[in-house]
């Protein structure tokens, strides 16, 4: 994702370029290419989101999943098939059983360091002072460990003033895909069905499309209401909504800029300022594995001038992290949820 108002062409220019598209004639609606977008796709899906975190904790088999989340057969039975022909998911029978078991490809696998950032931001904003559902533990250095997403070039940490960006080759506009999750569900709680998950809570202020790209437009340093209008190409009534929203959950805040009417921009709090770690990490999922070679966004370090992708990596040993190395701690029994324990380590 870009860095909060530098937005900047293939020329590096220091004036701010927003490219402004409107429906096509035949009212198909166009939206910006966005590797964010392609990986939101498929993780704002509540059912697929929580299909995806039980994977992680050891979850590979149909009986399994339904009872850790309490999942209809025909819901189930139509999300593992969607996964698996996405490629998050391969089916194996082992041995000579005749069940499948569905485990996670290395593009599923690839996910982890996404859903980890959006733990972190989860951990830090939406605890509401209970203590976060799980510590990690990174075998490699056997440190509780608080993942930093960093320049991969340079290691430090990046944040959402440190970056700035101009167009990839993937650059663009293309027509928005029917049936992308941009409605907001009436069911948004089942985000939090299961296990206790600060990625569920992150997921429940940001997993529709809307309010993604709401705050994406932030990130591009589009404040005003006629102007994020404008570039959504969105219905009024569905931006004053997602606007309010993420006003009430912090992500937000109103400030006015003139009187006689009142008009007000929306600019991002920290809080909001703070997904910029997430947004970048999913940006690179989206990039390896969607944008077909050709990324949309290219990033630049300004600490070490440097192109780069965001990498999670171990606030201790500053190595990136990967599913296969963490272990946890857990404040709950997964055994009440009816779900499988994760890889852990005594107390």
């Amino acid at each position: 994702m870009p860095a909060t108002a530098k937005l900047h062409t293939t020329k590096r220019s220091d004036r701010p370029v927003a490219r402004t598209i409107k429906s096509s004639p035949q009212g198909v609606r166009r939206e910006r290419n966005c590797s964010v977008a392609r990986t939101l796709d498929i993780v704002s899906d509540s059912w697929a989101f929580l299909i995806i975190r039980e994977a992680f904790f050891g979850t590979q088999t149909f009986e399994a999943f339904r009872g850790a989340l309490g999942i209809p057969r025909a819901t189930l039975s139509d999300r593992l098939k969607k996964l698996t022909q996405l490629g998050i998911f391969r089916q194996v029978a082992p041995g000579s059983s005749l069940r499948k078991e569905y485990r996670l490809t290395k593009m599923g696998f690839d996910l982890y360091p996404s859903f980890i950032a959006l733990m972190q931001f989860g951990d830090r904003w939406l605890a509401t002072g209970k203590p976060a559902p799980l510590t990690l533990v990174h075998v490699n250095c056997g440190c509780d460990s608080h993942p930093i997403v960093a320049c991969s070039h340079c290691g430090e940490r990046v944040e959402a003033r440190d970056a700035i960006y101009r167009d990839g080759p993937g650059a663009g506009y293309t027509p928005a895909k029917a049936g992308r999750n941009t409605r907001r569900a009436s069911d948004g709680s089942r985000f939090l069905l299961g296990r206790p998950s600060s990625v569920s809570r992150a997921l429940q202020i940001i997993g529709d499309k809307w309010s993604f790209m709401v705050v994406r437009e932030g990130f591009f340093g589009n404040r005003r209401y006629d102007k994020i209008l404008t570039e959504l190409a969105i219905a009024p009534n569905i931006l004053t909504d997602r606007l309010s929203r993420l006003v009430s959950n912090g992500v937000l805040f109103r400030r006015k800029y003139q009187s006689s009417p009142d008009r007000y921009e929306y600019l991002l709090t920290d809080m909001g300022r703070d997904l910029y770690a997430p947004f970048i990490t999913m940006l690179h999922w989206g990039d390896r594995w969607l944008a077909k070679g050709k990324p949309p966004l290219l990033l630049t370090h300004r600490v070490c001038g440097h192109d780069f992708h965001a990498s999670v990596n171990c606030d201790r040993c500053q190595q990136p992290i990967i599913a296969a190395d963490m272990r946890y701690r857990l404040t709950y029994d997964p055994k009440v949820f009816g779900a499988l324990g994760p890889r852990s380590v005594d107390a």
